[in-house]
């Protein structure tokens, strides 16, 4: 548990680092078997300490350990719901990221404008607008999720999941890099996308690549 909060302190101190949020905007958690940490209601992410985390009860939300006068995130349920949603996930990461806010309120899916919308599992969606902290924003964000590591939630932010809350928030900041290029691309003209066949042959080449890795791997041994 020692080593979640610690995991959990150095990510939310990363995010507002990155400048993904400002103020007390974006939260993080981390899952922690039937229960996750998560950061703190009202609190700079950048001033998270270990011993501010609150403890959560996955099934049903309840908090089960608070530090005095911490209060647990207004999106626990995003992340109960994101959770529930995503096989594997051992970390979310809910930012007010500028770019992913901002091609939220134009766009249904992140356009394929470069091959590292792969990373996210495939194109990136944009969650129906639904009022913060609310069971509905959950279970769109839920919907948006699924077979992704990422999604964009309409007029507000971005969420993503990942194995641990170093790589959530990589590609937190890999996914706003990713809004930027697609929003710029859009304001400059139409932008030539990359079709399904070439996402696949995408797919492939990194799927081959990561096997001759492991491969010449063996073989040194």
């Amino acid at each position: 548990m020692d080593d979640a909060r610690r995991a959990l302190s150095d990510g939310a101190k990363a995010v507002a680092a990155s400048g993904l949020v400002v103020g007390s905007a974006g939260n993080l958690s981390v899952r922690v078997g039937d229960e996750m940490l998560i950061t703190p209601r009202r609190y700079d992410l950048g001033k998270v300490e270990p011993d501010d985390c609150v403890r959560i009860r996955l099934e049903d939300g309840a908090v089960t350990e608070a530090p005095e006068n911490c209060e647990p995130s207004s999106e626990t349920p995003l992340h109960c719901a994101a959770y529930a949603a995503c096989e594997g996930a051992e970390a979310v990461v809910h930012t007010h990221s500028h770019f992913a806010t901002v091609l939220s309120t134009l766009v249904d899916e992140i356009p394929a404008v470069h091959y590292g919308t792969l990373a996210f599992g495939g194109r990136v969606r944009v969650a129906k607008y639904a009022t913060f902290g609310t069971e509905e924003l959950a279970d769109a964000v839920a919907e948006a999720l699924t077979d992704r590591r990422a999604a964009l939630l309409a007029n507000h932010g971005a969420v993503t999941v990942a194995k641990t809350v170093e790589q959530a928030v990589g590609l937190a900041i890999q996914l706003e890099w990713l809004a930027s290029v697609a929003y710029h691309a859009m304001l400059a003209g139409e932008p030539r996308l990359l079709s399904d066949d070439e996402l696949e042959r995408v797919a492939e080449q990194s799927r081959t690549l990561r096997y001759s890795a492991a491969h010449a791997t063996s073989e040194a041994r």
